[in-house]
């Protein structure tokens, strides 16, 4: 640019700077950032943030942390962001301790770059798929001690933790708990019937179930479909209808996955139950349910071998 009688500006280094990133030169980049300090030019906030994703992104966290200081002697103060992309890599590249030390020097701040419940939620998640559920409780502890209450997001991250790692005590204790505040039981038992689905705990995902109902709960309808698909993926065809059928009765019959229908309607005309069968055609004509292919196929096949197409 010298040779054009141009001195470059602020947005030309970034430029460059950003390139380098994107090339994984983080060396490179950084000689660049202490250039533009010898001709009192800086990098704007943006250009912080992507340096800071890519020290995080190549495991150099002392770096990335060290960054902020730079940051600050250049009279760019970190936001909320910038925080924030740097607990996230400490979490993915399991270096929990210096996270949480990292937590509490956020939670001494003042402003916008205070721990939120995405902050707390990225720690929760990162003890938890370190196996680590009952640290990841502590975590959820000192969220809800600073007024920060968790979501739906973090109830998923913790719940899953209790259920892998077989702390359902935990879990039933975890909802008592915070049920009311931002969610009600029903969508907390949802969400404890899906983790425990996950963590391969059938009997114990039908049990909480069976209990909702029974609680006058109403289960959401992606748990109220995982359970259903799941019992009848095992052969209970016939135990999935009667789970369906109390639902329906229960007149809190939630929004059901349509292929649930379908699969479960081909599951009783393939075993026979042509009782149940007509039932649940009767409810899906008048919820005007269509039934998916491939099922169409198997349910006329098996009505035409039965003798009642």
């Amino acid at each position: 640019m010298k040779e054009f009688n141009c001195r470059p500006d602020t947005v030309s280094y970034n430029v460059v700077i950003r390139l380098l990133i994107e090339k994984a030169r983080l060396d490179e980049s950084m000689g660049l950032i202490r250039e533009m300090g010898l001709i009192d030019l800086y990098p704007d906030m943006v250009t912080y943030v992507s340096i800071s994703k890519g020290f995080c992104d190549a495991g150099r966290l002392e770096d990335a942390v060290g960054l902020v200081k730079v940051m600050k002697g250049h009279g760019c103060v970190p936001n909320a962001v910038v925080y924030s992309t740097l607990l996230d890599g400490m979490c993915k590249h399991g270096s929990l301790e210096m996270a949480l030390e990292f937590l509490g020097t956020m939670e001494k701040e003042n402003g916008e770059c205070k721990p939120n419940v995405v902050t707390y939620t990225t720690m929760i998640k990162g003890f938890v798929e370190k196996g680590r559920a009952m640290e990841a409780l502590k975590v959820l502890d000192r969220m809800d001690s600073s007024g920060i209450k968790p979501n739906t997001v973090t109830f998923v991250a913790i719940l899953d933790g209790f259920c892998k790692e077989g702390h359902l005590e935990e879990a039933y204790k975890l909802i008592d708990k915070f049920s009311g505040d931002e969610l009600q039981y029903d969508e907390l038992y949802s969400i404890l019937v899906m983790s425990l689905l996950r963590a391969g705990k059938h009997k114990e995902s039908e049990k909480t179930f069976r209990m909702m109902l029974a609680r006058g709960m109403r289960p959401s309808g992606l748990a109220s479909s995982r359970i259903i698909k799941r019992i009848i993926s095992e052969g209970g065809v016939l135990d999935g209808f009667f789970l369906f059928d109390a639902l329906q009765k229960s007149g809190e019959l939630p929004a059901i996955d349509s292929d649930v229908y379908s699969v479960l309607l081909a599951g009783l005309c393939e075993e026979n139950h042509f009782t149940e069968a007509a039932k649940l055609i009767h409810i899906m004509v008048e919820g005007k349910i269509q039934i998916k292919s491939p099922h169409t196929e198997k349910i006329i096949k098996h009505l035409n071998i039965s003798g009642r197409s």
